[in-house]
């Protein structure tokens, strides 16, 4: 063989590898997303956390130019849908929605599967935090949350809390304003949340904690009055309403917020992205209006603060269930 016949030989070789290799980066480098999208969330349909996913897929849909699809997976504690979105790739094309309990407690109520959320999920986004109201009877004798707690002293054992399950909020935040205020109440859980604030505003349950658009029905028909709202300042949907602290009771907050997580190892610029693109979303003034409705709150976490939040509300509810045992094994 010439050389003239070798160099070519060379120069055709290095150029087929070198698109050999240019070929996967290439693949690499396509713009995300390039297929639908699909929203796993353990809420059922028509949940106030699931009529907010939906809004703010649609909204993602129109940015990102793809489908994007929900998938509810109700039950098991929030492990249906866990288990579904943790099997998927860490592509970003399969999301999971959760909420804060779903962050802190879930790891607490279920030991024995030895399951940290944050050790298999990464968060994405922040939807929002929604404050809880303490809810009584319209015709309740207490008119303050000192009035509550003075009742309950009095009595040790006599005061009724309900909340939509163990270890949900509603639950949790009873218990702590019950170690915070020196207090021994029963709780009672509910599976259905209209049962859950019928049963308060027929006094067969003292009060309960209910987030605006889980409590509202049985408040527009009267049925029930609002103490305090557990938040550090009062709410402009219900102004006359006073804080847990104004209304006799210890400096709570109690509130729950949901976010959108991946399977951990998503790379770093598809993570931004889906964090820039839902802020977007959550931005947008017809989501902003319906959120103002319901006191939800939209707030500028980053990912690492997502995870810090989480933490701190973990470090509480780990005094909470240590105190009672709780568990849902």
């Amino acid at each position: 063989m010439n050389p003239s016949t070798v160099r070519r030989h060379t120069l055709g070789t290095l150029a087929a590898a070198l698109l050999g290799l240019a070929l996967p980066l290439a693949h690499a480098q396509e713009p995300w997303p390039s297929k639908p999208v699909t929203l796993v969330t353990p809420f059922a349909p028509g949940s106030g956390p699931d009529a907010v996913l939906r809004l703010v897929g649609e909204k993602l849909g129109k940015l990102w130019n793809q489908r994007v699809l929900v998938d509810n997976k109700p039950g098991g504690g929030g492990f249906l849908a866990i288990d579904a979105a943790k099997r998927a790739p860490a592509d970003g094309y399969t999301l999971l929605q959760l909420d804060s309990e779903h962050l802190a407690a879930l790891p607490l109520l279920y030991k024995s599967r030895n399951f940290e959320t944050l050790k298999a999920f990464e968060p994405t986004g922040i939807l929002f935090r929604t404050p809880f109201m303490l809810a009584v009877a319209a015709d309740s004798p207490w008119k303050t949350v000192g009035d509550l707690i003075a009742a309950g002293k009095a009595k040790p054992g006599s005061i009724s809390f309900g909340s939509w399950g163990v270890g949900s909020p509603g639950h949790l935040g009873g218990e702590e304003l019950e170690l915070r205020a020196g207090l021994d109440m029963q709780h009672i859980p509910y599976r259905d949340v209209g049962q859950l604030y019928g049963s308060v505003g027929a006094g067969d349950l003292h009060w309960a904690f209910g987030s605006i658009p889980s409590s509202q029905g049985a408040y527009k028909a009267g049925k029930l009055r609002y103490l305090a709202v557990a938040a550090p300042r009062r709410i402009a949907q219900l102004p006359d309403v006073p804080t847990l602290a104004e209304a006799g009771g210890p400096p709570l907050e109690i509130n729950s917020f949901v976010v959108l997580v991946a399977p951990r190892g998503l790379p770093a610029a598809v993570r931004d992205k889906i964090h820039a693109d839902v802020a977007k979303a959550v931005a947008e003034p017809d989501i902003q209006a319906r959120f103002n409705t319901f006191a939800f709150e939209t707030l500028p976490w980053s990912p690492a603060e997502i995870e810090k939040q989480a933490a701190a509300k973990a470090k509480v509810y780990a005094e909470l269930v240590k105190r009672k045992s709780i568990s849902l094994e």
